[in-house]
């Protein structure tokens, strides 16, 4: 069976975890925290590890996390006291990391291996939701540094093989990231963003799909979408990884004003 690859929406620093009773203490965070809820039941079987690519990490080559029961790394700030004690204490898979990092060197790409880093937010927070019982092993893969659309996409058809494997392939981001366009008012030109990238990443055409998502910088918007683009690359590695199966819009709603959308592939 094979599985296909997500980009998915991580929310906002702990946003499902904001009411220390449980949930998120805003309302506007509960449809993305039902669409990640229904994630795992949505595939056609039960991942026996997933790889994840996560926004908030980045190294000058792309890095595999090797590790095994590593810690949280709360990366961010301001927040009640509570979300700083959240757990998921999901193994690390040190054999999947093995294959991710043999499947890139094959491929041409340097690789890094550490063992320390703890999983960063744009990861357990997601993955609370996802697989509560946090009974599926993980492994976190860097984004490289210089952000380079093309070489993530390439990273990512690299990776393919392991959705033969069972292991589930997962970018984790945001569709539209400026935090400092919050409100109604954004909203229409988020909606122009959000339609013009989701036209280009559901493109029924996988060579002119990955060409028109790695120009994403041309669409309307794009810059204000992403004044920095560190949450869009994860979607990259997804899009390269579903190979030329179909790709679908699976989750599409409104924070703070945002247009945020979810993708599958394959």
């Amino acid at each position: 069976m094979t599985l296909p690859t997500l980009f998915i929406p991580h929310g906002g620093g702990p946003c499902f975890f904001m009411d220390p009773n449980g949930g998120p203490a805003d309302p506007m965070w509960r449809p993305m925290q039902a669409y990640l809820a229904g994630l795992i039941d949505s595939l056609p079987e039960k991942p026996k590890a997933i790889l994840m690519v996560s926004g908030h990490w980045e190294e000058d080559q792309v890095t595999v996390h090797a590790g095994n029961g590593q810690p949280l790394l709360f990366d961010y700030h301001g927040f009640p006291e509570h979300t700083y004690r959240l757990r998921w204490d999901a193994p690390g898979s040190p054999e999947v990391a093995a294959r991710v990092k043999a499947l890139l060197e094959d491929a041409g790409f340097p690789v890094g291996e550490e063992r320390e880093r703890g999983w960063d937010h744009g990861v357990f927070i997601p993955m609370m939701v996802a697989v509560p019982g946090a009974d599926i092993p993980l492994v976190q893969l860097s984004l490289r540094k210089d952000l380079n659309p093309a070489d993530h996409i390439a990273l990512g058809r690299a990776l393919a093989p392991l959705r033969d494997e069972g292991v589930l392939i997962v970018g984790s981001g945001m569709s539209f990231h400026n935090l400092r366009a919050r409100g109604p008012q954004v909203t229409p030109v988020a909606n122009e963003w959000d339609d013009a990238l989701t036209a280009a990443v559901t493109d029924a055409d996988p060579v002119r799909r990955a060409r028109r998502v790695a120009a994403w910088d041309q669409l309307p918007h794009a810059h204000f979408a992403h004044p920095r683009e560190e949450h869009l690359l994860p979607l990259m590695v997804a899009l390269g990884a579903g190979g030329e199966g179909p790709a679908v819009r699976d989750y599409r709603d409104h924070v703070m004003g945002w247009t945020v959308s979810g993708y599958r592939f394959g």
